[in-house]
């Protein structure tokens, strides 16, 4: 592994995460000599470790925690803070001053701002009115919304009740919208008129209706008005605009309901694309812990950081942006599509508003570099200090483009966790330097490890990746899983005690990590596993290919690796560049890694928060049923992988 940057003797001092360490020798006399033996005592000393987290980052709460966890031993099953009270909204409006809190963007629509001091006032009179509407702790509200201010507004007023928030972006289909909030019978659905994405209007009341015909629960539905300041709303039911609903003479004072630390703050939801999502329940003191500990000192996010995280509201990084309220600095909400203006709007806005810590995709990032984008050159980048890539691993290509073509001197991390926990098991590190492919470090607080096929820890080798002591996210449970049976099936039976994760990577000799793909997407032929990142980071290099995506399929009773390219314009599979791939792949990995079939293909499906979907494709090539194909962007795409007769058993 090549070092590609370091952070200087100036960054580390001036770091949160050195200020941690400062703290907890000056309040409690602990002194480490680096981050692997803060990490080491951080899971070795849970209690203590999540403690000084909840003080150092000054949670407001009513009451405090009599202890900090009970049960530690069991897992899943350990209590965390009982006996706090607190509320998630109140510590994400903790200022009301005149500074800058959002800042919304969109493709062909005017820029926004809006202060702290008035998201408190819009905040006040959207939860004044959802009171009058009769909605109390507990209840759910739904959000089919695009990333705007009024989608911040609607979670923040929703949750300062006690009420549970749960979303999808707007480009869901009525299926993929019902298949969740059906689950969860929502009182109140916010939604827009339409929304706008790559200069290209869609109307949304059509479907809103329908989603209203099949939600019985719904008692009113609230659009915010997007494109049309003026929407005609005869088409829904119960329906009012944002600005009729939130009209009310008299406005109660905002006031933020106290309340368990495990109450129900959000419900998230999986993919969908291998059966009905599953509807995981996450509590507000857990989030609220983990997202502050992961802002302050993994990413160094303070009052002066102006924050951009590219996500939609059906993914759980926008519910990780909009904890960064919590730390008082300035978010960049952008609805749109991320190459709107030629390619240029994300990077534009890098310069205009100031953009500290600019968090996107793996993808947007190899994309920047085949589309030949050179950021460095084209842009000015002097407030950028931080860029954050998840969705995916980031390829060792990406790193070094970053380094070469987008900005020499910024900590590049790459952060994984997902969904399940609505946080990171592994994250970036000011204080640590930054290596090609390679996740800076694991998470303060997160006992992480990698499992060989005997359940042994894996050393040097990769394996599958698991974490072996309880965290304050842990999910609550699932929605309507009666004695928690689906919960512990899905991370805890098959290595009892331990959260199994679904990933599969390994530990390098500095701490990092490398991640090599989706543990149930493991490619295994003749018995060798592979991850399929090992391969996407050969195939990245291949400048005629714009993406691709590898699976196995079932070949005289073994299995071989079928990979699949998307070309660039214009370009076609010879046999020649099918050898180069090959050639490209085997040079770098193993004989064993080289695909045995190199097609190619007019698309690649994905979900609609962008990631391909491995599993789905191998279906297909196996003559199997999609099942819930509403919960992907192009489910058209998996027509291409059907009875392709270059995959017949000849």
């Amino acid at each position: 592994m090549t070092m590609l940057w370091q952070p200087d003797a100036e960054r580390v001092s001036n770091s949160q995460m050195t200020a941690f360490a400062n703290w907890l020798q000056a309040e409690h006399g602990l002194q480490f000599s680096d981050y692997e033996g803060l990490h080491q005592w951080s899971i070795d000393h849970l209690d203590q470790f999540w403690s000084a987290v909840w003080q150092f980052t000054e949670i407001i709460a009513s009451q405090p925690y009599t202890s900090v966890v009970e049960d530690v031993d069991q897992f899943p099953g350990a209590k965390w803070f009982p006996g706090a009270r607190l509320n998630f909204a109140e510590n994400l409006m903790r200022y009301r001053d005149d500074r800058v809190a959002l800042i919304a963007l969109q493709e062909k629509r005017p820029r926004r701002t809006i202060s702290y001091a008035e998201l408190w006032t819009e905040v006040e009179k959207l939860a004044s009115a959802m009171r009058v509407q009769g909605i109390t702790a507990g209840d759910r509200v739904a959000g089919l919304m695009p990333n705007i201010p009024e989608t911040v507004i609607a979670m923040l007023a929703t949750t300062s009740i006690g009420a549970t928030w749960s979303s999808c972006s707007p480009d869901f289909g009525v299926g993929g919208a019902c298949d969740r909030f059906g689950q969860i019978e929502p009182r109140i659905l916010f939604t827009v008129e339409s929304y706008i994405y790559n200069g290209k209007v869609t109307d949304c009341r059509e479907k809103v209706a329908a989603i209203q015909a099949r939600l019985t629960s719904l008692e009113a539905t609230i659009v915010v008005p997007f494109v049309d300041d003026t929407p005609d709303l005869d088409s829904l039911s119960d329906a009012v605009t944002y600005g009729e609903f939130v009209a009310a003479e008299q406005v109660i004072p905002l006031t933020f309901e106290q309340l368990p630390f495990d109450h129900p703050l959000y419900i998230m939801y999986s993919s969908g694309t291998t059966g009905a999502p599953k509807c995981i329940v996450h509590g507000a003191g857990g989030t609220l812990i983990q997202h502050l500990k992961e802002h302050r000192l993994h990413t160094d996010i303070g009052r002066d950081d102006i924050l951009f995280y590219f996500t939609t509201c059906g993914w759980m990084m926008w519910n990780w942006l909009v904890s960064g309220l919590s730390t008082g600095c300035a978010l960049v909400l952008y609805e749109g599509s991320p190459f709107a203006d030629d390619g240029y709007i994300l990077l534009d806005a890098i310069d205009r508003e100031g953009i500290t810590i600019f968090g996107t995709s793996a993808k947007y990032i190899a994309a920047l570099e085949k589309q030949g984008f050179r950021p460095a050159i084209s842009h000015n980048l002097s407030s950028l200090r931080t860029i954050l890539s998840t969705g995916s691993p980031l390829l060792d290509s990406s790193f070094e483009y970053v380094y070469r073509d987008f900005d020499s001197d910024v900590c590049l991390s790459s952060i994984a966790g997902g969904t399940d926990i609505i946080s990171c098991f592994m994250l970036g590190n000011p204080n640590l330097p930054v290596y090609t492919g390679e996740i800076q470090c694991r998470g303060l607080g997160m006992a992480v490890e990698f499992l060989d096929d005997d359940g042994r820890t894996a050393v040097g080798t990769t394996g599958e990746l698991v974490c072996t002591r309880p965290f304050p996210s842990t999910p609550i449970g699932f929605w309507n899983d009666a004695g928690d049976s689906r919960f512990r099936a899905a991370y805890f039976d098959q290595h009892p005690g331990t959260w199994t994760h679904g990933d599969y990577g390994e530990l390098t000799g500095h701490g990092g990590v490398v991640i090599h793909g989706r543990s149930d997407a493991v490619l295994n032929p003749s018995g060798v596993r592979i991850g399929t990142a090992e391969i996407y980071r050969q195939v990245e290099t291949i400048p005629e290919v714009v993406d691709s995506i590898v699976v196995s399929q079932e070949w005289q009773d073994d299995e071989r690796v079928v990979l699949f390219v998307v070309m660039q314009p214009g370009l076609t599979m010879t046999e020649n560049l099918a050898d180069k791939i090959r050639s490209t792949i085997r040079q770098n990995t193993t004989p064993r890694h080289v695909p045995a079939k190199v097609l190619a293909v007019a698309d690649i499906p994905r979900t609609i928060s962008g990631k391909i979907v491995e599993l789905a494709v191998r279906k297909v090539i196996h003559g199997m049923e999609v099942d819930n194909t509403d919960a992907l962007e192009n489910p058209e795409a998996l027509d291409l992988f059907k009875d392709l007769t270059e995959l017949a058993d000849l």
